[in-house]
């Protein structure tokens, strides 16, 4: 395994990290959760991120890192999304912040969060009373870093200066989805804004709900046993079957091929090049799969193969950001 540093931070987490969105407490096993996260921690992944409105997920993947010594594993958590029907039961006021790194304490089981993250932004909290909040917990040692999901190049800008202005603890990442197909952070700034302001990118669906493991062929049906043919995952994922970008991922399964990697390797090593890019989140359902896409970190891509991908993705027409 290779690490990096989260952002500016002092932290170090492995290129690929583990996720549990749409997979552990809802459509995977208990059993099967348990398995991916051995497996992930065994080949050395150490960034382990979930989020308390991924229902059960929690509390499976905090059971599943008990068995390992808490010093040894980067456990991440997110807070927004609405958890009660009250006015107060969601986004990043400071009453809600609170509440709910509390109840992810219990639901992981754990005496601190390695990284707290905002899953987004929040128009109605002003942004002080946010980053005091987060600033306070980490004050607290309930939380050691802080970080944003899915903010915009403008909202982390302002942030970061209002967090100078108050002499708060920075923000250390953020995790927007970025794939070969959804690629608004490149397009809207935000990349730039996070190398600016000292931010870490942590990915999500880098493997675009698994389309890119070309496991979803053009003018082929959807495979039994895939995330696209789950009627409690397929949600996301349908956005993706487009014909022509099955026929792209088609094209880049050859141009894998040749590298001499599969098509899920060659995605992660295309979004790995990217220097502000601190971890690759993936999702599982198999350990094998891990270990499969494990490979990638050893895989390097040439300016040429950059360059032929770039013409095999231009043929896509505008992707809607499934966000």
């Amino acid at each position: 395994m290779k690490y990096r540093r989260l952002g500016r931070s002092g932290l170090k987490v492995s290129e690929v990290g583990l996720g549990s969105w749409l997979t552990y407490g809802s459509a995977t096993s208990e059993e099967a959760a348990r398995a991916c996260i051995t497996t992930a921690y065994d080949n050395g992944i150490n960034f382990f991120d979930t989020s308390n409105s991924y229902p059960g997920a929690e509390q499976v993947m905090g059971s599943a890192l008990q068995a390992y010594p808490r010093s040894s594993y980067v456990l991440a958590t997110k807070v927004f999304f609405a958890q009660g029907p009250g006015p107060n039961d969601r986004g990043l006021s400071r009453k809600h912040i609170m509440e709910q790194c509390e109840a992810s304490l219990k639901k992981l089981g754990t005496d601190y969060i390695d990284l707290y993250q905002c899953h987004r932004f929040d128009s109605d909290a002003p942004i002080d009373e946010t980053l005091r909040a987060l600033d306070d917990l980490q004050a607290q040692g309930k939380i050691l870093y802080a970080g944003v999901s899915e903010w915009s190049a403008a909202q982390i800008a302002e942030a970061s200066g209002i967090g100078k202005q108050l002499n708060l603890r920075p923000l250390v990442s953020n995790q927007p989805i970025y794939n070969m197909f959804e690629r608004y952070i490149e397009k809207e700034g935000v990349i730039r804004q996070c190398e600016t302001e000292g931010l870490g990118l942590v990915v999500f669906s880098p493997l675009a709900q698994g389309v890119l493991t070309g496991k979803y062929k053009p003018g082929h049906p959807i495979p039994e046993g895939t995330r696209a043919a789950n009627d409690q995952t397929n949600g996301v994922i349908n956005s993706y079957l487009r014909e022509d970008v099955l026929q792209c991922t088609a094209e880049l399964s050859d141009l894998a091929a040749a590298s001499g990697a599969s098509l899920s390797q060659f995605a992660l090593a295309w979004i790995l090049r990217q220097p502000v890019v601190s971890s690759a989140i993936i999702g599982s359902s198999r350990p094998a799969q891990i270990e499969e896409n494990l490979k990638a970190i050893d895989l390097e891509l040439t300016p040429d193969i950059v360059k032929r991908t770039e013409d095999i993705l231009s043929k896509v027409s505008h992707f809607a950001p499934a966000r």
